[in-house]
């Protein structure tokens, strides 16, 4: 290590030595016949890029596991059939656990400075351990089939000038207790989508204002969301969120080294179609699923762009409860409809962890 110090050093040396020794017998050149140059591209139009610095890095391929503790199901009283006399019991069931694979890929198709437009791929899975499944349809869905999402979504990222962007985000998911040999029809996929307004005020500073349809609360919702994404003049610290579906505020070691805390909202709306295993009166139920996850997460480089994942923290319970869909119709409900659930259940919070692979770009 010195050796090579010390060679580098005195290569150094020797090239401000030859520089130095130029020949001063050549005239000072007149920078005068420049003054009414320009540069060639100084006709082309700039734009902002979609990234700040110190910016986590962005995942084109992720393989992860997702694992949540023991909690507790109080599954509501639920009728067989409207009208029917006949209905399940509340009944609370203890799950042992919940765990499932995570699979995601985001990969740009078109990369240009005047826009860049991705496609994205999203497969998650939750198999449940209960140990006193019971009688109760909750138990029976749960348990046997688990819970599935894949979808496909797309996103474009338009800068208009080398301050102001839009962003928009489309996504088509296929939520169920299906199975791999007995999956659902397209009819019943759910669409989310999501469109920003955005500046770029300097590399350290992005954000923007926008409007969201998600699931992500369990059933439908439109809402307001803020994007905002920060790096401090020191670039040890630094936020990013489109709130309220995401922050985190982070702690930038290096570039290969982030520690985050924050959190995120998950959920869908699960269709639960299997009614000849649960016996139900009819086949137009959705479990309205979402949660508050509050986490640490860790990031780092393992090889190049290879990136280890790992996050930990609360998974906070913000809705369980089952819809009835007239016709299988969505409708939405919002904050404030009045739209009573069908089984309006309570499941308890409990930790969790998640681990992943990512292949990031560059």
């Amino acid at each position: 290590m010195i050796f090579k110090f010390s060679l580098s050093f005195l290569l150094v040396l020797c090239t401000v030595n030859i520089f130095a020794q130029t020949d001063t017998t050549q005239q000072e050149e007149d920078y005068s016949q420049y003054e009414n140059a320009g540069f060639a591209d100084s006709g082309t139009k700039r734009y902002c890029t979609s990234k700040i610095l110190d910016m986590s890095p962005q995942k084109l391929i992720t393989v992860g596991y997702d694992y949540q503790g023991t909690a507790t199901l109080d599954a509501a009283s639920f009728a067989k059939a409207p009208g029917s006399v006949l209905s399940f019991p509340a009944q609370s069931l203890r799950i042992r656990s919940a765990q499932g694979l995570r699979l995601g890929a985001n990969v740009p198709v078109i990369s240009r400075n005047s826009g860049i437009f991705q496609l994205g791929f999203n497969y998650a899975e939750t198999r449940y351990d209960i140990e006193n499944s019971g009688k109760h349809p909750m138990g029976t869905w749960l348990n046997n089939y688990g819970l599935r999402t894949v979808g496909l979504q797309a996103t474009l990222f338009k800068p208009l000038n080398e301050k102001q962007f839009f962003l928009a985000q489309a996504q088509a998911d296929l939520n169920g207790d299906y199975t791999w040999n007995h999956t659902q029809t397209l009819k019943y996929l759910r669409y989310s989508g999501t469109l920003i307004y955005g500046w770029k005020k300097h590399d350290r500073l992005m954000y923007g204002f926008g409007l969201s349809r998600t699931y992500r609360v369990g059933d439908l919702n439109y809402i307001p969301v803020v994007l905002y994404n920060y790096t401090a003049p020191s670039r040890k610290w630094g936020v990013e969120t489109v709130f309220p579906a995401r922050l985190q505020v982070k702690r930038i070691f290096n570039t290969r080294s982030i520690l985050s805390w924050g959190h995120e909202l998950e959920g869908q709306s699960y269709r639960l179609n299997n009614s000849g295993a649960v016996n139900m009166g009819y086949d137009n139920l959705e479990l309205r699923r979402g949660e508050l996850r509050i986490r640490f997460m860790y990031e780092r480089s393992l090889y190049r762009f290879i990136w280890l994942s790992v996050q930990s923290g609360l998974r906070y319970n913000w809705s369980y409860d089952v819809d009835h869909l007239p016709n299988g119709k969505e409708f939405f409900r919002g904050f404030f409809g009045k739209q009573p659930f069908v089984m309006e259940n309570e499941l308890s919070n409990t930790w969790y962890t998640q681990i992943s692979i990512n292949l990031v770009s560059p």
